[in-house]
């Protein structure tokens, strides 16, 4: 078992060499995301046009934070929010979408 005392000041890369490990945290978020928002897509409800920004209204105050689809766009590596709508429509391919960006997707 890796012991590492909290004195050493060792980056966080440095102890998952040391322990041959991978990050997989972000991996497992992103995978759970995008199964969450492909079944919510498709249901076609009040979830539905929240996600996808439908309903009106006054934005808050300061930075604009990055939408979900923005982020599991860039995981998929799908070039637009159309192909990716399309692709939760049909529940295989967003499955093998899913399955290909957790294999070769960063975070």
């Amino acid at each position: 078992m890796l012991r590492i005392s909290w004195t050493e000041r060792k980056s966080n890369q440095t102890v998952l060499i040391k322990a041959n490990s991978r990050r997989s945290l972000i991996k497992t978020i992103r995978k759970r995301q995008a199964t969450f928002l492909g079944h919510v897509l498709r249901r076609e409800k009040l979830e539905h046009l929240i996600t996808t920004g439908k309903l009106y209204g006054k934005g808050g105050k300061g930075k604009q934070r990055e939408k979900l689809m923005d982020g599991l766009k860039r995981w998929l590596g799908s070039g637009s929010s159309t192909e990716t709508m399309e692709a939760m429509g049909h529940r295989e391919l967003w499955r093998n979408m899913i399955a290909d960006a957790s294999k070769h997707g960063t975070g």
